[in-house]
């Protein structure tokens, strides 16, 4: 019985000893076929594209590694994707000798640095004490800060100033627009609004970041100008994951957020918004404040009497950067009109409604304020409003005719 137990034990042993070492060697043979933050190629990746998982045999108590078995990591597509950051390095291979090319690329990576970073904190505040108020009172526009509001402020300010490239900062955070002067000034100017539809992230609800960048020409105060004078523009949504959406003036390309790799990858190229979509986002409980004019649209609209003759449906998130999101993608229409709490509109015309506007046109669409086109209006001040009108071609066409209506 003694030398039975011994037996026992021995070959328990063994078997544990080598269940070891066949998840050691599994695990190695893994982490050498994943492809490093920097990009690097799995040593053990054929040209399939599919990586081979050493399996484990035992001969005489000895292991012996085969290569007869493959698994699924990482395919040849995933490896080779197109970055942001190889995107804009391509533009300037194309325009070597353009300086703005250069300049737009430093521009574009601290865009793309800041974005991660809020994405991390965005991700990372229920359980960091990151949620709630500040306690810092009201901002410039008569908002409660949050405490997300004020760190993303902090980190595109950063991020942006350390570019090298910029002249102006201007968020809706700040009372009075940022010089950036000294070795870090530039010819720039960046407007954005750090974090968009703040007030859902106790809710875990999707937010965002907007943008919009022109050039100062050397002007020696904040240059106020028209959006059509926008070199760049874009959003970043917070959501079920990152998407960077970019314009640099030749067409809209999305890059989602790849944490394994810690960049933006190309996901949603040449993005073209329909010409008509069936959904309308607003906020409806405004609407006893409204036009009978817009009143009019959506009876008529959601009853399928419109000129597509299609029942529209409402679908509102409170956060611009969600909302036009899925307008870009799935066509319709996103507003917010004038009325009598907010005369001249509630959005702002420099870092809201012109990089909106730039994206939806460069897609594609349009946008209006009711009487101009949004790219054509031009800012008295930092902290402008507007009403807006933005979507789809033939849906904000369709909707002016209400709203003009007398």
């Amino acid at each position: 019985r003694s030398e039975l137990r011994s037996h026992r034990h021995r070959s328990t042993t063994g078997m544990f000893v080598r269940s070891i070492l066949a998840a050691a060697i599994a695990a190695s043979a893994y982490s050498a076929a994943v492809p490093t933050p920097m990009g690097s190629a799995p040593s053990l990746a054929p040209a399939s594209g599919r990586a081979v998982r050493p399996t484990l045999r035992l001969k005489g108590g000895e292991a012996e590694i085969g290569d007869d078995t493959k698994i699924s990591v990482f395919s040849k597509k995933d490896r080779l994707s197109m970055t942001l950051s190889d995107f804009m390095r391509e533009r300037c291979i194309e325009k070597p000798n353009d300086k703005d090319a250069r300049e737009m690329e430093c521009i574009m990576n601290g865009v793309q640095a800041a974005c991660r970073l809020i994405a991390d904190m965005v991700g990372k505040a229920g359980i960091q004490d990151m949620t709630g108020l500040a306690g810092t009172g009201e901002n410039v526009q008569g908002e409660e800060q949050k405490k997300l509001d004020i760190l993303s402020n902090d980190v595109f300010k950063d991020k942006l100033a350390k570019t090298g490239c910029m002249a102006y900062l201007g968020s809706e955070e700040e009372d009075d627009a940022i010089h950036i002067a000294g070795k870090h000034g530039g010819d720039y100017v960046a407007v954005f609004d750090p974090l968009d539809g703040s007030s859902n992230i106790d809710a875990a609800i999707s937010v965002g970041t907007i943008f919009g960048i022109y050039k100062s020409n050397g002007s020696k105060s904040f240059p106020l100008v028209k959006g059509e004078k926008q070199v760049a523009a874009g959003y970043c949504m917070y959501s079920t994951c990152s998407i960077l959406m970019v314009s640099l003036g030749d067409g809209v390309n999305g890059f989602t957020l790849d944490s394994s790799l810690g960049e933006f990858v190309l996901t949603h190229p040449e993005v073209k918004m329909p010409k008509r979509g069936k959904i309308y986002s607003t906020n409806q409980g405004n609407l006893p404040q409204w036009s009978p004019g817009i009143k009019e649209y959506f009876d008529t609209v959601t009853n399928g009497k419109g000129e597509s003759g299609q029942k529209y449906s409402l679908r509102y998130i409170g956060s611009m950067v969600g909302d036009m999101h899925r307008t870009l993608l799935y066509g319709g229409i996103f507003m917010y009109p004038a009325d009598d709490k907010n005369k001249d509109g509630k959005l702002r015309l420099l870092y809201e409604a012109n990089p909106m506007a730039m994206l939806a046109e460069q897609a594609g669409g349009k946008a209006s304020t009711g009487t101009d086109d949004v790219m054509k209006v031009a800012p008295r001040k930092l902290h402008d409003r507007v009403p807006i009108y933005i979507g789809s071609s033939e849906d904000v066409d369709e909707c002016l005719k209400y709203v003009n209506k007398k």
